[in-house]
């Protein structure tokens, strides 16, 4: 069995084809928590699987480190269209990728025919509790999380999967390894949650630390990204065009009805399994 080690801005994956399904969801949930175990395995934070599709050119299935299925995934998404293009299972530079977030479509930038970036539609943001799922009614805009008898303003969103997002005055400094697990496992979060942790830098930048569900901290995150500028801009700290400073490099997020994500993505080798 061929695979590809990608990354996308240090958030990395195992990418697989797994178009005639010979991987189920038990085997891949299984295969996911073996090959990503680092020093040990391969070492990556998911592994993305290349399914058929009758709705969209094709899918994509995520299965984070522990096994975990996840609906969406803005770095992965980007991994995957590049694999499919350069493998030729898609042969074009404009398509749709089906998730369990919905169809997303994707543009790729081409060199010398291999692709050097990716812009992703990553929907429109939920506001609605229902959508991550969260306990309680209607939207959680600055709402008052108490933890360890200290107090933190949550801004809660769906961007196919949940995120929770926190602002705070110094990034670098915050005790995400620690915060993070408490609130990804929160009971308000029956699903669990990623958790975003967010310091504005100006109208236009932002610098972003994510605690993944099923992955701990990650270098990077693409929908964190998206959630964190969606967060930022409803909340007026923030303009419609926002570079997101993440752990691994930069994405660029566009607001409007829909948000626009762009980065780029790399392979870092090929091998077989056995």
């Amino acid at each position: 069995m061929k695979f590809w080690k990608m990354h996308g801005l240090g958030n990395d994956y195992v990418v697989i084809d797994n178009r005639d399904e010979k991987i189920g969801t038990t085997e891949a949930a299984k295969l996911a928590k073996k090959l990503c175990e680092r020093k040990f395995s391969v070492g990556a934070d998911g592994l993305l699987l290349v399914s058929g599709s009758a709705m969209a050119d094709v899918k994509m299935r995520i299965f984070n480190a522990d096994g975990s299925e996840a609906e969406m995934c803005g770095n992965g998404i980007r991994c995957f269209s590049k694999y499919c293009y350069e493998n030729k299972i898609v042969k074009k530079d404009q398509f749709n990728v089906e998730t369990l977030a919905g169809i997303k479509q994707v543009w790729l930038t081409l060199k010398d025919n291999e692709v050097t970036s990716i812009k992703v539609d990553m929907g429109a943001p939920n506001w609605d509790r229902k959508a991550l799922p969260m306990k309680g009614e209607g939207a959680c805009v600055s709402q008052d999380l108490e933890l360890d008898e200290e107090n933190y303003k949550i801004t809660c969103l769906s961007m196919g999967n949940p995120h929770c997002i926190i602002f705070v005055e110094n990034v670098d400094e915050f005790p995400v390894e620690y915060i993070g697990p408490i609130i990804e496992n929160h009971e308000v979060f029956p699903k669990r949650t990623n958790v975003g942790f967010v310091q504005i830098l100006n109208k236009k930048e932002l610098k972003v630390r994510v605690w993944e569900r099923g992955c701990g901290e990650t270098l990077a995150c693409g929908t964190g990204a998206c959630a964190a500028a969606a967060a930022a801009n409803k909340l007026g700290k923030v303009g419609s065009k926002v570079t997101a400073h993440l752990l691994g490099g930069d994405l660029q997020v566009d607001i409007a009805e829909h948000l626009l994500m762009s980065g780029a993505a790399e392979k870092v080798f090929e091998g077989r399994l056995f």
